[in-house]
Parts: structure tokens; C-alpha cells; sequence
């Protein structure tokens, strides 16, 4: 994994905005509808190779393909492994329903845009495993396509994969007896996945929003104890998911939900980044843009980054259109960086992705790419100060 050795390297939590004929063919996929696969696969390069060169003209360093072939960060899973169908009926997010014309609100714009419902994913009905390693492959293939006709290229390029976590948290449980048979059965399920995107020479990150998220959701009504077994017994399948992986080609990002709301009921990062340590991972991207958890920098003079993990430190956020001044993105970068102790050991990244879900997409395209110039530019500034 590349570290940021001479200057500031930007990069990006994974998902870009999709265009309207994608996020169609998509929610038609995700609710088991009739879709032309040829014109999709078509549709999925095309996508591929504009998000690639947006990125590259944006001054993005460590880039991926955007998540253009996939319905959302996660539920995609359905088509490439055994044992989904049916529907879950996940718990609503405690800070919403702490504030119902908040709530009232956000249903409705949810309602309006999106084209998969994560509330609603499938759930476990049989055993999960990996059958279909063909979508994967050509995913692969398209994006390093795309990256072949990329001049100048990234400095390195990423893929996204989801946790186990994240599943058994949203793609609820009705097969397995115990929800650690179901996370383990997932992890050896996504193994095929996390060792195909290293071994096509991509970093891996693995999202992991559940890691934070699930204490206002899952466990918004069980003792905090409960939550980090959750976390632990996540992390555990996570390492035994990376035993054949090198530490320093997998990336974990963690987030408390990607979306605009209170955020009152987050956990501290301080109660979870000892447990997020144990992971065997070469680096750690956690939100610090927000306005929720910008302060929680401050963490890693208490709990200090162990020797052999770098730092992505979350310098845009993600679910408002308001453009980061570049002195902004600087000054966040700079207090991470001496925190650290270490500038080399920072890179410059989102919060989350900009469209998790297809059709859910709170920042317009074009503030995308402003959002994403900002951060260049201000890891730009940073590095002057840092690096010399």
C-alpha cells in the first residue's frame, strides 16, 4: 500500500454517482425484474471508464471504479452467492426516530430517489456461499480495462468489498443457528472475493460502517457491551476472511452511516478504535469531515496508531453539497498528521462514498468532482506544511 512519502495522496471511500440508466437497470436487478444483461454490462463500462477519468482529472492518487457494477455496497451480494431471498426488516436508525419530523422528512426523500432498499434487503434463508464468480471477474476485468487506457494512471488503484458484518447486520439471519455461525459463514463466503480483488493486483477495501453504525441500529436497545462483541466477533471473521492476504493490501473503512441526520446516538470512536486495532489490516479510513465526529482526531493521541497501520483520514464530507474550502481540507489534514506523529502515514479521503445506494445520492454530481478538487487541492497546501 502506498503511503504518502513525498506528498499528501488523496483517495476516496469507494462509491461515485451512477448515471440514471444504471441506477434503473439496477433497481430492476435488485427487485428480481426482467434486465437486458448485455446492454447493463455495456452500461457498467461505460460508467466505469467515465468515474475512472473524473477521478484521474480531479487530481485522485489512490482511485477504484466507483462501484459502477454494483446495486449498492453490499446487497450485490445476492447475485454472486447462495442462500438470499425474501426480504429482512431491518431496525430504523435511533437518531431518526429520536426526531420523527426529521424522520418524516428524510422517508420522503428517500422514497422519491432511491432504487434499492437496504431496509429491505434479502435475508439468509440457506447457506451462503460463493457460486458465482463471474460477475467478480468481469468487474475486475472491466476496471483494469479502463486503468490500461488511463494516462497518466493512479498511483495505485482499490476495490471495495463489504464486511461480514455488514451483512449479517442488514441481510438478516433465518438459516444459521447463531449469528456468529452466520458472520463466520459469510467471512470464508467473502474470502473468495477479498483474495480475487488482491490477486488482480488492487488494494482491498473492506466497509465496515457496521463496526460504528450498528450501536444506533442493531443494538440501539442492548448494553454497550453487547455492541462491542459485536464489533469483536466482526473483526475475528474479518482476520480469518485476510489469513492468505498480506496486511498492507487491505484497507478497513469504518463510518457511522452515511447519511445527513443528528447523529446523537453515534459511538465514540474512543470506545471502538482499540477493538478496530486488532484488525489485520495496513490501514484504517475512518469519517473525521462531519461535523458529528471532525474532533475525534483527538483520539489518536490517546489510543496511538499502531506501528504498522497507516491512517485515511475522512477530510470531505459526503452527504452535504456544501464545497470544503482547500485552507479547510488543509488544516484537517495538518492536526491528523501531527497527531499521527508521522505525515507519511496520512492519506486524504471522504467520509463515505458519495452513492452507497443506487439512487440515493445527497451531493449533485458536479459537487462531487468540486468536493473531490478541494481535497487536491488542499492536500496540496498540506503537504507544503508537512512535507516541505
Amino acid at each position: 500500500m502506498k503511503r504518502s512519502d513525498k506528498r499528501i495522496l488523496t483517495t476516496h471511500a469507494g462509491s461515485l454517482l451512477r448515471p440514471p440508466i444504471l441506477g434503473e437497470m439496477f433497481g430492476r436487478l435488485s427487485r428480481h425484474e426482467p434486465v437486458d444483461r448485455a446492454a447493463m454490462d455495456r452500461a457498467i463500462l461505460d460508467a466505469t471508464r467515465h468515474v475512472v477519468k473524473l477521478q484521474a482529472e480531479c487530481g485522485i492518487d489512490v482511485g477504484n471504479n466507483g462501484e459502477q457494477a454494483r446495486e449498492s455496497f453490499f446487497t450485490y451480494v445476492q447475485h454472486r452467492m447462495s442462500g438470499f431471498g425474501g426480504q429482512s426488516d431491518r431496525p430504523g436508525f435511533a437518531d431518526m426516530r429520536a426526531y420523527p419530523s426529521f424522520l418524516e422528512m428524510i422517508l420522503g426523500q428517500i422514497r422519491a430517489r432511491v432504487q434499492v432498499d437496504l431496509l429491505h434487503a434479502p435475508k439468509a434463508i440457506g447457506a451462503v456461499t460463493y457460486v458465482d464468480r463471474g460477475p467478480l471477474e468481469r468487474e475486475c476485468d472491466d476496471f483494469a480495462k479502463v486503468l490500461a487506457e488511463l494516462k497518466p494512471g493512479f498511483t495505485e488503484a482499490f476495490m471495495t468489498a463489504p464486511s461480514p458484518g455488514i451483512i449479517a447486520a442488514a441481510m438478516l439471519n433465518e438459516h444459521y443457528r447463531s449469528l456468529e455461525e452466520y458472520v463466520m459463514a459469510l467471512a470464508d463466503a467473502l474470502r473468495v472475493e477479498y483474495e480475487t480483488i488482491v490477486a488482480r493486483g488492487f488494494v482491498l477495501q473492506i466497509d465496515a460502517p457496521d463496526l460504528a453504525m450498528e450501536k444506533h441500529v442493531s443494538y440501539a436497545q442492548r448494553p454497550l457491551k453487547d455492541f462491542i462483541g459485536f464489533v469483536d466477533l466482526v473483526i475475528d471473521a474479518i482476520n480469518h476472511a485476510l489469513e492468505k492476504i498480506p496486511r498492507d493490501r487491505v484497507r478497513l473503512h469504518v463510518c457511522w452511516g452515511n447519511y445527513e441526520g443528528p447523529h446523537t446516538h453515534d459511538v465514540a470512536l474512543d470506545t471502538i478504535l482499540p477493538h478496530l486495532y486488532r484488525a489485520r489490516v495496513g490501514a484504517l479510513m475512518i469519517s473525521m469531515a462531519n461535523p458529528r465526529h471532525e474532533h475525534e482526531y483527538l483520539c489518536f493521541e490517546r489510543h496511538r496508531l499502531p506501528p504498522d497501520m497507516n491512517l485515511i483520514a475522512g477530510v470531505i464530507d459526503t452527504t452535504t453539497n456544501y464545497v470544503e474550502h482547500p485552507q479547510v481540507v488543509a488544516e484537517r489534514i495538518v492536526r491528523v498528521a501531527r497527531v499521527v506523529g508521522d505525515p507519511r502515514r496520512v492519506m486524504a479521503g471522504t467520509d463515505c462514498g458519495f452513492e452507497t445506494t443506487t439512487g440515493l445520492a445527497p451531493v449533485a454530481e458536479e459537487i462531487v468532482w468540486e468536493k473531490l478538487r478541494a481535497m487536491r487541492d488542499g492536500a496540496a497546501i498540506a503537504s507544503k506544511h508537512l512535507l516541505g
